[in-house]
């Protein structure tokens, strides 16, 4: 063996790391091999980088998404409240939704994706994250959802816009930061906040937000559920919008490149109309789930398509179907046992906030 051969070899071995803590004395560590841009705004640290993963955005040290299951996260937090709209009684779906935050771009991508959807306001506060990601990442959305006629893009604080919106929604989806101490999001995690949200929803309109690590074993040992040292908001924001609507579903998805089950949880009142209640959704039948995908879905150049070919649901999205959206509503046991210890309520002058 030559001596260049050897010294490759063991170059091979060494690699600069991606770490990123997600709970205290747990860290995630991948393989860095570019960093594509890095870049300070207003807000944050904004960076796209390389990794195992694929391609990641990263603001302040922590993961936003990744190119290996980025589309796990956003078709989990779009299509179940969106497809829980569509079976409220509504002629053709919810045609109103509200994005706060998203600035990938990929949380639009997939509401534009519904045929009935025909006005999607989206306000992220950070422009910087905006520009970057369509210049970096555009299979996350890019140029084709930042310019698509339907969109109405605002940069902007969604707390602010919300707080002075007269405009009503189907649906409303927060993907924004965590809430952690140092981040700008901390007061739309709030149950002041989701009375507000509630009062800008249609009858029967859904609300829905990402929630956090949601895995009942992946905790720090020793701490206890809902005390001042534990970490996790899943269960907080879960009570929490239970104190304002009639009904709340928690659901649970893995993603990789966050090192755990991520949660959301989607919230909804119930009135005279409503013909569907929150125990037939949960158990619903599979083959309702992959009928109303087909039927409600499609890529977003087939929307005013008159061709008869348009593709449907079931091929256009990678992750959501029937089944997993029984799998996603399934908590496992050592959470949900957990989240019954919680009682935490978020509150403007009692916040709880993620590590």
């Amino acid at each position: 063996m030559s001596a260049s051969a050897t010294i490759e070899d063991q170059r091979s071995k060494a690699s600069f790391k991606f770490v990123e803590a997600i709970l205290p004395g747990v860290d995630i560590s991948v393989d860095l091999t570019e960093i594509m841009t890095s870049s300070k705004s207003e807000f944050q640290k904004v960076e796209i980088i390389r990794t195992t993963f694929g391609k990641m955005l990263v603001t302040d040290g922590k993961t936003q998404s990744s190119q290996m299951d980025e589309y796990v996260y956003h078709e989990s937090l779009v299509h179940p409240p969106l497809l829980k709209a569509a079976l409220e009684g509504k002629e053709s779906g919810p045609k109103s939704v509200f994005i706060g935050g998203g600035g990938e771009l990929a949380t639009a991508r997939e509401v534009l994706r519904h045929k009935s959807v025909d006005r999607l306001v989206m306000v992220d506060l950070d422009a910087k994250v905006i520009e970057v990601c369509k210049k970096y990442l555009p299979e996350w959305g890019g140029e084709k959802v930042a310019q698509n006629p339907r969109l109405e893009l605002v940069i902007g604080d969604a707390f602010a816009y919300l707080n002075n919106c007269t405009e009503t929604f189907d649906a409303i989806i927060m993907d924004i930061s965590d809430p952690i101490e140092a981040g700008p999001g901390i007061m739309l995690y709030t149950q002041e906040f989701y009375r507000h949200a509630k009062s800008l929803l249609n009858p029967n309109g859904v609300f829905v937000t990402q929630g956090g690590m949601a895995d009942g074993i992946a905790r720090v040992a020793g701490i206890e559920p809902g005390s001042d040292d534990d970490y996790s908001s899943f269960a907080a924001i879960k009570n929490t919008l239970e104190s304002v609507f009639d009904c709340t579903i928690p659901y649970s998805v893995n993603i990789p490149s966050f090192g755990s089950d991520w949660g959301f949880i989607m919230a909804f009142d119930t009135s005279k109309d409503s013909t569907l209640a929150m125990s037939e959704y949960i158990n619903i039948v599979q083959q309702k789930i992959d009928e109303m995908v087909d039927s409600c879905i499609t890529e977003i150049d087939d929307i005013d398509s008159k061709s008869s070919d348009c593709r449907r649901g079931s091929d256009v999205l990678r992750f959501y179907d029937g089944l997993s959206h029984r799998r996603m509503l399934a908590l496992p046991k050592p959470l949900r046992v957990n989240m019954k210890k919680d009682t935490r309520i978020m509150t403007k002058d009692n916040p709880v906030f993620m590590f």
